[in-house]
């Protein structure tokens, strides 16, 4: 990409608004076995047969199947587990160790696969599969998902002594994973929203990652770094809803190809 090498040392220059932030979507995840949401072999078509995404994946649909969305979850945190990080994910440690307090990366992803891989400045602002928390919101307080329960098969349920460990600790009704649900909105306290906010406005560049831009942040994390100043760079294997959205801003760029060779000549620059 021509222009990377001058918005790198445009960047460098500044003395307020210079960090980097990576913001990456399903799509980084892909190369590790994982099913991207919305393809044609996506999680939601291969595990959510019966149901839309947009009714599965919700909050009220929980109130009503609570054991049904746990099984799944423990299903999920099974595929998760078996993959691993992949060139991309191992790539941005790299970039990490060379920017040090320069590098953000914001996630879409609740596989844990960046940590896996060792990234250590993370915000992830969709949850993750290692917390619950109260339904019924009896206090702020996120637990850990216990570790006594096993991983699932798609088709195997939880045992009785299984539910009971998911009860609140507090007040004994159901727990639920800690993400975002498509009914919910995003908030500070679970998903870094003010925070990562901030992080865009003093970010010189976003580099979008893998996400086809379907959710409402990521959106508004772009548009803040451009407001600011700031560049973005959506690399992408096609056109999605940010380049639909931020196609005529000047400081909007694409870059059509793989994640790991956009992170190679990335690294090049910096």
């Amino acid at each position: 990409m021509k222009e990377l090498k001058s918005i790198i040392e445009e960047i460098n220059k500044k003395k307020t608004k210079n960090n980097i932030t990576f913001l990456t979507g399903a799509g980084i995840s892909s190369a590790s076995g994982i099913p991207t949401y919305r393809g044609s072999d996506g999680i939601w078509i291969k595990g959510t047969k019966h149901y839309k995404p947009e009714s599965f994946g919700t909050f009220e649909h929980f109130c009503k199947n609570a054991d049904q969305v746990w099984q799944y979850t423990f299903f999920r945190k099974k595929m998760f587990s078996e993959a691993f990080p992949n060139e991309s994910h191992i790539k941005l440690v790299s970039i990490e160790n060379q920017l040090k307090n320069k590098f953000n990366l914001i996630t879409q992803n609740i596989d844990n696969l960046h940590q896996r891989a060792g990234s250590k400045n993370v915000y992830e602002i969709h949850g993750n599969l290692r917390e619950m928390r109260c339904s019924k919101e009896c206090s702020k307080e996120v637990y850990k998902i216990p570790s006594e329960i096993t991983l699932k098969e798609i088709d195997e349920d939880l045992s009785y002594d299984e539910k009971e460990l998911l009860k609140c600790p507090k007040c004994n009704e159901d727990t639920r994973p800690n993400i975002l649900w498509f009914d919910e909105y995003y908030n500070e306290r679970n998903f870094k929203l003010d925070t990562t906010l901030k992080i865009a406005k003093n970010s010189g560049l976003i580099v979008i990652l893998g996400s086809s831009g379907a959710t409402n942040l990521p959106n508004r994390l772009v548009e803040q770094t451009i407001k600011y100043g700031g560049y973005v760079i959506d690399v992408n294997l096609e056109d999605n809803l940010f380049t639909k959205n931020f196609k005529d801003k000047k400081h909007f760029y694409k870059y059509r190809g793989t994640i790991l060779n956009f992170l190679k000549e990335f690294e090049a620059v910096i």
